[in-house]
Formats: structure tokens, C-alpha cells, sequence
């Protein structure tokens, strides 16, 4: 009889009542919160971190920011903004997701009046998730492109034009026109004419790779411009319909999919840049690239520049990918007592230092590519939200309170250890984001590909987006305001403080502080309190 009960909203498992919210794929019977669930291990966590953190701007643009702002000076630099603003930024929002156990968007009940921040991050995220599917989609269509006895960009072929060469190309040369009489002609002049070139008279320009010529004319099918959008490359369609399927695939069952993926996405890498290093340091040329990278051309004098600090502390936050909502996201699959302190500390340390790794694997090949070509290495090589997150959850909702509730799930911790933090959350980091800010407006200048300029449509399109993103930070404001009860005054202080449904998601984790909050699970909308009704700041 008591298996005749166990209904599709009640299963019986041992002794173990399971409720409704139990039966989610995603949530497992260990779980601390049964409604929303947790990650299976905390190494899932981590490689997730991992793996959202470092991407193509540890490998693509760090060594070249290194190598255009003084080399292994560069290093400095980066170091400082990876403390002053970079780790402050992400310990607060792995705090801030953990703490609540939701996502970017309901987060904000810590502070409705701001809850067009996280509809501004999940915005940002998926015109990220977009292009970087297409770059995936590039990945796989020269991983299937690689499955022949001879790479097809090793060479020269029937797609590649009179630019093409794995070495320098002729373009001019003396040739004698009679007793002591000395010209110089073009190459292919000289050639019809079935005359030689005096020895050592030779002019060289670099020639065009047969692999870059490949990723132009037969990967890309490349047009002549932007206005012209040519055929579908039905080829790199094929590939990124696989790239969506593989990602949903991985998102199948949430957390506990996902969770497993990252095993192989996070680790792998880390094993391609191996062998890419193995292999690019047996190379000729190699040492040239490493001495561009972080040799004896460093160039010290370069951290008297501001445009080198600027570099140094946009490239933090976007190897990072702080202010994009996904690490608030991951970290609300945390149990509440997870030390969110030393994951924060672990994961940005991996990603500064991947950088690093990442740097000397690709010099050493950059080298090499020098050498071959007779080119100079150097040819061959969100901040409106970060900064509204700073002021929102420290100055607004009060970084004291903010700490106050890290301790709650990591333990109380001396004023000294807070004190290094305090610091950067009210002052440093809010300032170093403004800074960054103004500084893109100030040297915005019109986006090129391939040394064209983008079209004004194409621009045009670049700042809809941009404005599509952030429109919902006032959108939302205006909406709070309204919703809330009194005059404008009133309406917008009780927007400015913590809905009634904010703080730890499982009732054991409230404590006091938290004792008279509205249960999260039976209160889903975000609640605006009034003045006289809302919760005081402890």
C-alpha cells in the first residue's frame, strides 16, 4: 500500500521522503537545496570556473598586449589590476551568487532598483555565447579538415593565388642591360623576358602563408567586404549547427551534465598548449619569439605609460568575464557553507597563469613564423555593469552588510583580513572601472577587419546592440519605482533597499539576521518593499 502512494509528485526511496521539486533531473537526493540543487563535486565547480574564465583571450590576446606594452614588463602591471580590481570583482560576485543561491537576474533582490543589471549580464552572455559558437564552429571544421594524410593548408594549391609562399617572394631584382649598365625590373618582368637576376640583388617582400590564404579563400570563402555577404558556406553552417547541438547536449540535465563536460573542455586545452609549447620549442626561430614575448627586449619604460595600465586592467576583466552574470550563475550551485574566498583565489590565479603558459606557446611558434616568413613578430601576431554591480552592492546596499553575510557562509574573520577588500570594493576597483570606462569612449575609434574599416551600418549595428543591452538597467528602475507604494522619494528608497524575499535560499542558513525574510520558494516575484515596511540594515 505504501508503494500505491508513491505518486509522480512523491517518490519513496528508502526511508527518504522526496518532494515535488526532488524530481528534477538536475537536482540529486544528496543536495543541500532540493529545489535548485547543488554540484555533485566541488572539483565540478572549479573546472566550471575554469572553464568560463579562461578562453581565447588568455591564448589570442594576452601575449600580444604583452608583447605591444614593453614584454615581460607587461607582467607587472597585470598583476596589480588582477589584485586592485580583477579578484575584488570576482570574490564579489561568487559571494553574491553563493550567498543567494539564484541567478543573475533574481539576485537582485539584494537591490531591485538595480535589477536591469542582471537582465543587462544574461544579454551580454548570450551575444557571447553566439560568436563564440561560431568560432567553435571554426574549430571543428578544421578539426575534420585535419583528417587527411596531408594537412590541405600545408601547401600551395589550385585555391591559392601568385601571393602565396611558405617563404619571401622575389618582387624585384638588377638585371644587366648591356656592358655596365645595370637595371632594376620587376620579378615577373624579369621572368618573361627570360633574363636572370644578378646574385644578391634580390628584393623580397613576405609572402602570404598557404594556411592563411586557406582560411581566407576556402574556410571562410571570405567576400570582398562587409556590404557583400556572399553564399552560405554550407560547410561552417553544418559545423555550427553541431556546435549549438554539442552545448545543448551539455546543458541536457543542467549542473550534473554540465558538471561532467568540464572534466574534458577545461583540462584539454591545457593539453593542446602542452604540445603546441613541445612543438614550437623545437622550432627554428623559436627563441626569437620567447625574446619578444618575455626576453631581453622588455621594455621597463613602458609602465610609464597610461595606455599600458589601461591594457593591463582591460584585459583582467575580460579574461576574467566578470559583470557577464555567469559567475553569480555557477557559484549559486554552491552549498552556503562552500569557501567561496579560496575558490575566487584558486580560479584567477589559473587564469593569470594560463595566460602566461599561453604566451609561451604561442611566441615560440610566432617565432618561428618570423623566421620563415621575413616578417616582424609584431605583424604576425563591460564595464557599465561592473561598475553599477561595485556601487550597487557596496555603496548602496553596504559593503559591511555585504561582508556580513560572506561570514555567514565562510566564517567570521578578523578586521585585517577584511581590510584589504573594504578598500578595493569602496575605493580602488570602483574608480579603476570608471577609469576604463571613460578612457573606451574617449579612444573609441571605427572597428577594422583586415585593415577595412567596418561600413556605417556596420557600426551603426555595433552601438544598437550595445544600447539593446544596457536599455533595461533604466527600463527596469522606472518599473521598481512604479511598482513601489508612497511618493517618489519613498518609491525609490524602498527601491533601494533589499526585497523581502532577499537572503540565504534554505531557511537553516538564515539565522537572525535573516529570520523574518519571505521564504524565496513560495515568493518568486521580487518584491519591493515599502519604507516603513522594509527590513533595516543591521
Amino acid at each position: 500500500m505504501d508503494k500505491l502512494k508513491c505518486l509522480s509528485f512523491f517518490k519513496c526511496r528508502g526511508k527518504e521522503t522526496v518532494t515535488a521539486s526532488s524530481e528534477n533531473f538536475h537536482v540529486g537526493e544528496n543536495d543541500e537545496n532540493q529545489d535548485r540543487g547543488n554540484w555533485s563535486k566541488k572539483s565540478d565547480y572549479l573546472l566550471s570556473m575554469v572553464g568560463y574564465a579562461v578562453g581565447l583571450g588568455n591564448v589570442w590576446r594576452f601575449p600580444y598586449l604583452t608583447y605591444t606594452n614593453g614584454g615581460g614588463a607587461f607582467l607587472i602591471p597585470y598583476a596589480i589590476m588582477l589584485a586592485l580590481a580583477g579578484l575584488p570583482l570576482f570574490f564579489l560576485e561568487c559571494s553574491l551568487g553563493q550567498f543567494a543561491s539564484l541567478g543573475p537576474v533574481s539576485v537582485w533582490r539584494i537591490l531591485p532598483l538595480f535589477q536591469g543589471v542582471g537582465i543587462t549580464m544574461v544579454l551580454i552572455s548570450v551575444f557571447v555565447t553566439i560568436y563564440y559558437n561560431v568560432i567553435i564552429a571554426y574549430s571543428l571544421y578544421y578539426m575534420f579538415a585535419s583528417f587527411q594524410s596531408e594537412l590541405p593548408w600545408k601547401n600551395c594549391s589550385s585555391w591559392s593565388d601568385k601571393n602565396c609562399s611558405r617563404s619571401p617572394i622575389v618582387t624585384h631584382c638588377n638585371v644587366s642591360e648591356g656592358i655596365g649598365h645595370i637595371i632594376q625590373m620587376n620579378k615577373s618582368w624579369v621572368d618573361t623576358n627570360n633574363l636572370t637576376c644578378i646574385n644578391g640583388s634580390e628584393v623580397y617582400q613576405p609572402g602570404q602563408l598557404p594556411s592563411e590564404q586557406y582560411w581566407n579563400k576556402v574556410a571562410l570563402q571570405r567576400s570582398s567586404g562587409m556590404d557583400e555577404t556572399g553564399v552560405i558556406v554550407w560547410y561552417l553552417a553544418l559545423c555550427l549547427l553541431l556546435a549549438w547541438l554539442i552545448v545543448g547536449a551539455a546543458l541536457f540535465k543542467g549542473i550534473k551534465s554540465s558538471g561532467k563536460v568540464v572534466y574534458f573542455t577545461a583540462l584539454f586545452p591545457y593539453v593542446v598548449l602542452l604540445i603546441l609549447l613541445i612543438r614550437g620549442a623545437t622550432l627554428e626561430g623559436a627563441a626569437k619569439g620567447i625574446s619578444y614575448y618575455i626576453g631581453a627586449q622588455s621594455n621597463f619604460t613602458k609602465l610609464r605609460e597610461a595606455e599600458v595600465w589601461k591594457d593591463a586592467a582591460t584585459q583582467i576583466f575580460y579574461s576574467l568575464s566578470v559583470a557577464w552574470g555567469g559567475l553569480v550563475a555557477l557559484s549559486s550551485y554552491n552549498k552556503f557553507n562552500n569557501n567561496c574566498f579560496s575558490d575566487a583565489i584558486v580560479v584567477c590565479l589559473t587564469n593569470c597563469l594560463t595566460s602566461v603558459f599561453a604566451g609561451f606557446a604561442i611566441f615560440s611558434i610566432l617565432g618561428h613564423m618570423a623566421h620563415i616568413s621575413g616578417k616582424e613578430v609584431s605583424q604576425v601576431v563591460k564595464s557599465i555593469a561592473a561598475i553599477l554591480e561595485v556601487v550597487g552592492i557596496i555603496w548602496i546596499y553596504g559593503g559591511n552588510r555585504f561582508i556580513e553575510d560572506i561570514e555567514m557562509m565562510i566564517g567570521t574573520k578578523r578586521w585585517i583580513f577584511w581590510l584589504w577588500w573594504r578598500t578595493c570594493w569602496f575605493v580602488i576597483t570602483p574608480i579603476l572601472l570608471i577609469a576604463i570606462f571613460i578612457w573606451s569612449l574617449v579612444q573609441f575609434q571605427r572597428p577594422k577587419y583586415a585593415q577595412i574599416p567596418y561600413p556605417d551600418w556596420g557600426v551603426a549595428l555595433g552601438w544598437c546592440m550595445i544600447i539593446f543591452c544596457i536599455i533595461w538597467i533604466p527600463i527596469m528602475a522606472v518599473v521598481k519605482i512604479i511598482q513601489a507604494k508612497g511618493n517618489i522619494f519613498q518609491r525609490i528608497v524602498s527601491c533601494c533597499r533589499p526585497a523581502s524575499n532577499w537572503g540565504p535560499y534554505l531557511k537553516q542558513h538564515r539565522g537572525e539576521r535573516y529570520k523574518d525574510m519571505i521564504d524565496p520558494v513560495k515568493e518568486t516575484d521580487h518584491e519591493i518593499p515599502t519604507v516603513s515596511g522594509s527590513r533595516n540594515p543591521e
